[in-house]
């Protein structure tokens, strides 16, 4: 997908959600339990109630990895059950050497290879330019690099700050931007961090960014918007515990509807008042 598509769909669906499928077994209803593949049954009643809510869909690759090759079978059956029209993002914080993260590229890009083909994947930036680039070598995918994150222990490295005041996270910005453009490069930022997207913006003012932590997290959408929206938009906020998990009973799938709805009409007002729709 690209930037002018992905601008497109916000505009038509009036939404920047993106719903996190960190789909866990101990949290799923237990009536799902005894089917031959619990995780996709869940996955798809959740996607078939919320596509025309969001944008992208994000499943964390953990959640099946986790599984072993049972897992990798409900992940790839869910990877295919995604509608056309929603970002696919691969949550897998792959980053290594340039020859490992070229299977690691291939694996999340190369239908062939593993039956995937998303349209991005999350990447650590910590081991340099040869653990991101080969992600950029696949035409019309988009690596997805950490820049400041909102869990506990970001503050270990990313506030880092040298002696010209310039903290590690936008040195980590402004050189990653060279390796890509604003049509292949997305970055992570929490939605905790209020105020601190507008360094985000200094650095990164086109790039799209995926904002969690909206919702169960803490977060507030409207502030995000207020520091972080630029004239496209600019933003995919997940949310996901708040929506896949709205209900352990039978209408699991409705209260997650309901709860997607929630979150779209903030967005669509939010559209409405910074002028993109």
């Amino acid at each position: 997908m690209t930037k002018q598509e992905l601008i497109n769909n916000i505009k038509r669906k009036k939404s920047f959600l993106c719903v996190g499928l960190d789909t866990d077994l101990d949290k799923i209803p237990e009536h799902l339990l005894d089917l031959e593949d619990p995780i996709y049954a869940f996955n798809q009643a959740i996607i078939e109630a919320t596509s025309d809510l969001c944008v992208a869909y994000k499943p964390n690759i953990a959640f099946y990895e986790c599984y072993g090759a049972s897992g990798w079978e409900s992940l790839r059956r869910t990877f295919q059950a995604l509608p056309k029209d929603c970002f696919s993002i691969a949550d897998a914080k792959r980053g290594d050497i340039g020859n490992t993260s070229s299977r690691y590229a291939q694996a999340f890009f190369n239908a062939e290879s593993a039956g995937l083909n998303f349209d991005s994947i999350t990447v650590a930036p910590y081991m340099g330019e040869d653990s991101i680039k080969p992600f950029l070598d696949f035409p019309g995918k988009w690596a997805v690099v950490l820049a400041l994150t909102s869990n506990q222990g970001s503050a270990d490295f990313q506030n880092f700050q040298q002696g010209d005041g310039k903290q590690l996270f936008q040195e980590v910005i402004d050189k990653v931007n060279t390796w890509g453009t604003d049509e292949n490069l997305m970055y992570v930022v929490g939605a905790t961090r209020g105020e601190g997207f507008l360094k985000i913006r200094a650095h990164a003012p086109e790039h799209f960014l995926l904002v969690p932590g909206v919702g169960a997290q803490g977060g507030s959408l409207s502030e995000v918007c207020q520091y972080g929206m630029n004239k496209d938009c600019g933003l995919l906020v997940n949310s996901t515990r708040g929506i896949i998990y709205a209900s352990k009973g039978k209408d699991f799938a409705e209260r997650a509807r309901e709860e997607a709805l929630v979150l779209q009409q903030e967005m669509e007002e939010q559209l409405a008042l910074h002028g993109i729709i």
